[in-house]
């Protein structure tokens, strides 16, 4: 199963980020990973979350518009330039990277980045040949994983963090 990220707009007020952050923990989907900015009246919401089919779902029937990428996962070394040589690939075969999450899972020594791009297919195709996507990268990370890799957190934080 690959890694999937839920993409999703909401107005740019106080309390539409914990109206989202509701709708999941009342199902109890655990979030792994979030981005939140926003612009003007709009915020964007980016997650990697433990059930994305049934969250997607559950967001949409409340209202909001949602999107889910399938995400590629790609291992870096921790060196300078590793991920910039994994951007001037997909640039050279004219893949445009949508979005971009580092992952706190790592293989060994490699860091572990997911890519969301409109051309999977070519994305994989042209990472694979480049020897830094492989199976065992993919099939080490589903949203299912990084939830249960995630480091804890003390029960008391969490309201800080949604």
């Amino acid at each position: 199963m690959a890694l999937k990220e839920l993409a999703l707009r909401v107005p740019n007020r106080p309390g539409e980020l914990a109206h989202v952050a509701r709708i999941l923990a009342e199902d109890g989907i655990n979030v792994a990973a979030i981005s939140v900015d926003s612009t003007g009246r709009t915020g964007h919401v980016r997650m990697i979350v433990s059930r994305p089919e049934e969250a997607l779902g559950l967001l949409t029937a409340a209202g909001f518009t949602v999107e889910s990428h399938e995400l590629i996962t790609v291992r870096l070394t921790d060196e300078s330039g590793s991920f910039l040589r994994i951007l001037e690939l997909l640039s050279g075969a004219g893949v445009n990277v949508q979005s971009v999450a580092i992952l706190v899972q790592r293989e060994g020594a490699h860091s572990l980045v997911a890519l969301a791009t409109k051309d999977v297919a070519k994305a994989r195709k042209v990472l694979e040949r480049a020897g830094v996507l492989s199976a065992s990268a993919e099939g080490l990370v589903t949203n299912a994983d990084l939830i249960a890799s995630a480091p804890s957190i003390p029960t008391q934080s969490v309201g800080l963090l949604l």
